[in-house]
C-alpha cells in the first residue's frame, strides 16, 4: 500500500467517525413511538439555541380524528395550546460530567395528560436513537424515538 492509499484511507476513516460523533447529539428530527402500538406517534424538531435545547411537536403521524388537538390539562402558558407547534422540550443542556447525556434540569411535556417531566436523552446506536426518560420524583417513563433523515 502507497503512503498516499493510507492517507486516503485515513481520511475517510477519520471523515466517517466525525459524522458518527456529529449525530450523538438530541439535535435533529425525530418520531416518537407510541408505548401500546409501537406506532410512529408524533415528529419532533430538537433545536439547539445557545446550549440550550428545546423541542417542538411539528407533526402528528396518527390518524386518530379522535386524538387530542389542544392541550387542555396542561397547566403553564401552554394550556389550550395547540400540540402541533407546541414546545414540548425545554431547558434542556449537556450534563458537563457525563458524556453524550442531556439533562440540565430540563423538562418535557406530555400533551397527552398536561404533566410535565425532568427530563435525560441519551443518544443511542452511533445517534440513530434517543432515550428519552420523563422523571416525576422517584418515578420515570422511557420512550426510543427515532432519528429522521
Amino acid at each position: 500500500m502507497t503512503i498516499n492509499t493510507f492517507k486516503c484511507l485515513l481520511s475517510f476513516a477519520l471523515l466517517g467517525a466525525a459524522s458518527c460523533f456529529a449525530q450523538m447529539t438530541p439535535v435533529g428530527t425525530w418520531h416518537t413511538i407510541d408505548d401500546n402500538t409501537g406506532e410512529a406517534k408524533a415528529e419532533i424538531q430538537i433545536v439547539d439555541k445557545g446550549g440550550v435545547l428545546s423541542g417542538r411537536v411539528v407533526k402528528s403521524l396518527r390518524n386518530d380524528p379522535n386524538a387530542r388537538k389542544t392541550c387542555d390539562d396542561c397547566k403553564d402558558d401552554r394550556k389550550g395550546q395547540d400540540i402541533i407547534g407546541m414546545e414540548i422540550i425545554r431547558g434542556v443542556k449537556p450534563e458537563p460530567l457525563t458524556e453524550h447525556l442531556w439533562a440540565g434540569g430540563g423538562k418535557i411535556l406530555d400533551p397527552e395528560n398536561g404533566k410535565d417531566y425532568t427530563v435525560k436523552m441519551v443518544p443511542k446506536e452511533g445517534g440513530k436513537k434517543l432515550q428519552v426518560r420523563g422523571y416525576m420524583g422517584p418515578f420515570y417513563r422511557t420512550q426510543t424515538w427515532l432519528r429522521q433523515p
